[in-house]
């Protein structure tokens, strides 16, 4: 008997518990597998954009594949990428249409939207490597529209070291510009120097230190 009433007991305790807290728990589950459910939603909602993203930048990059395009197929580019940065903005594919812009803007001898494409990407971009990509690129670029002194302040505002070498030859091609020949040539052979240690190819910088009379390691040829 003392056991049949040790198990009323826990039986009438079990239904006290359930009557003051049933409620809550359903209500607890019932919003775990709602967060469950939105969770999975939202993964699906990113999986989804990620997809779209990648399929609009393959079609931007089958566009601007070829080395001469006509004025149409820029036209549509440049579409493209306003589509994938309003749509994709802080996704890479974002930055690198971007990246792309600038090119298909100097294709259309645009150096002003050039620049505004580039300086979009260091704005807008988490990503360090991207952003001093489009460093190098705008300091090249305000080097052709003859300010050199623009160009070593964007080179100083951050460019990854893996990218060191690209670096030092737009430093060079700046001091070339300012009629400082002797930094010129050293920062040309530090570019020369760096790209070997890093197994780089780059290409046209020796010539640039011929036209100067210097040899890589500074003598006059």
């Amino acid at each position: 008997m003392a056991e049949l009433r040790t198990e009323e007991e826990q039986v009438e305790a079990l239904k006290r518990w359930w009557k003051e807290n049933g409620i809550s728990l359903i209500a607890g589950v019932a919003i775990a597998a709602a967060g469950v459910l939105g969770w999975n939603a939202w993964q699906n909602y990113q999986e989804n954009q990620a997809s779209a993203a990648s399929a609009r930048y393959q079609h931007l990059i089958n566009l601007t594949a070829g080395t001469q395009l006509d004025d149409a197929s820029i036209a549509e580019a440049r579409e493209l990428v306003v589509e994938i940065t309003d749509n994709h903005g802080k996704t890479l594919y974002a930055d690198l249409a971007r990246l792309i812009d600038a090119r298909l803007a100097v294709a259309q001898e645009n150096p002003a939207e050039a620049r505004a494409a580039l300086e979009a990407v260091i704005d807008a971009s988490g990503r360090d490597y991207v952003k001093g990509l489009a460093r190098l690129r705008l300091a090249r670029l305000q080097v052709a529209d003859g300010d050199a002194e623009a160009a070593l302040a964007t080179l100083e505002a951050g460019v990854p070291e893996a990218l060191s070498a690209q670096r030092a030859e737009v430093r060079g091609d700046a001091y070339h510009a300012l009629g400082r020949d002797g930094d010129a040539g050293e920062a040309w052979r530090e570019a020369l120097d760096l790209a070997e240690a890093r197994d780089q190819p780059l290409y046209g910088v020796q010539l640039k230190l011929d036209n100067l009379g210097l040899d890589h390691q500074g003598v006059d040829s």
